[in-house]
């Protein structure tokens, strides 16, 4: 078989093994950030200026020359969010945990629930969080085939709030 129709494969798989996990975790007892059911660790927290409040990496899968997808468990804590940015080959992100939001430039804010998926298309500014008052614990899955993630702005409190 070919590199590509490998990688559609790799993360085919991938994608089913989180959603068996998603169906077998039941219900929350517990706030994401100290539930036992977590599908993954937590991972490190990230200190960069691109994230507002809170936030934890685990990366999950490196993107290489033989698979160009990165994977990462993000925790969210309440209110915690990314800044505005695109991905230049899109991204799709799972929502495994609590409740969290997700924008697209120009358009409504939208509720992402455990067990939703959203698909960001390529070079799309948006930003994806925690609601105000849950943790949010998402998978993203970024193609980096065309290029690393594009850091923009700050996203103001009045834009979270709306």
């Amino acid at each position: 078989m070919n590199g590509m129709v490998m990688n559609r494969i790799t993360l085919l798989a991938f994608v089913g093994i989180i959603g068996i996990a998603l169906l077998s975790c039941g219900e929350p007892k517990q706030p994401a950030s100290n539930n036992a059911a977590n599908v993954f660790d937590k991972g490190d927290k990230i200190t960069n200026n691109n994230f507002k409040g809170d936030v934890w990496l685990k990366n999950l899968v490196v993107a290489d020359s033989s698979n160009p997808n990165a994977v990462g468990s993000v925790t969210f804590s309440p209110g915690a969010r990314t800044n505005w940015h695109s991905h230049p080959a899109g991204q799709i992100i799972l929502a495994i945990d609590g409740v969290g939001y997700y924008q697209e430039k120009g358009s409504p804010k939208k509720i992402i629930k455990k067990g939703e998926a959203i698909k960001c298309p390529p070079n799309i500014a948006h930003w994806h969080g925690a609601s105000a008052d849950s943790p949010f614990v998402q998978v993203a899955i970024t193609g980096r085939e065309k290029g690393e993630t594009v850091w923009l702005e700050p996203v103001s409190d009045d834009e979270y709030n709306h």
